[in-house]
């Protein structure tokens, strides 16, 4: 996706709601993770995204996409990569969840919204109420968008 403020104050979005459950997945052994990648145990790597996201989410709204990457050499920290499907009412996102040694990030692959607003800011509104309709607990206020510079 190709960056600008609403893709950042998106990913900002998404980020804020899917912390809880990188950290549940950062609990697990990074050599389980990075064995059922390379050997494509898909299923299983599955089954632990979605009862990590579980604690968090209501059930089937983050989901493992079509798998993911890891990144382990002799020099560096492994690096886990997981591609999630997050689907409240009315949008479908897809992000890559990063997962490292002291930090994750995420990063939105694709979003699509049921029915779009011609206006982005609406769009952006209308993802932080679907997720905020899904979760177990409260959003963080940072989830107020604001102005930009230069915006």
């Amino acid at each position: 996706m190709k960056p600008s403020f609403q893709s950042r104050d998106r990913e900002k979005i998404i980020a804020d709601a899917l912390w809880p459950v990188a950290s549940e997945l950062r609990m697990i052994d990074v050599a389980d993770l990075i064995s059922m990648l390379r050997f494509e145990r898909h299923a299983d790597l599955s089954d632990l995204v979605a009862t990590a996201a579980e604690l968090f989410f209501l059930p089937g709204i983050v989901t493992l996409g079509i798998g993911g990457d890891y990144a382990l050499d002799w020099s560096g920290e492994p690096k886990i990569v997981l591609d999630l499907e997050i689907r409240p009412a009315g949008v479908t996102i897809y992000v890559r969840l990063t997962l490292e040694h002291e930090r994750a990030g995420v990063e939105i692959s694709h979003i699509t919204f049921d029915d779009p607003a011609c206006d982005a800011a609406t769009n952006t509104s209308f993802l932080v109420e679907a997720l905020a309709s899904v979760v177990y607990r409260p959003l963080p206020g940072a989830m107020v968008i604001g102005a930009h510079p230069g915006a």
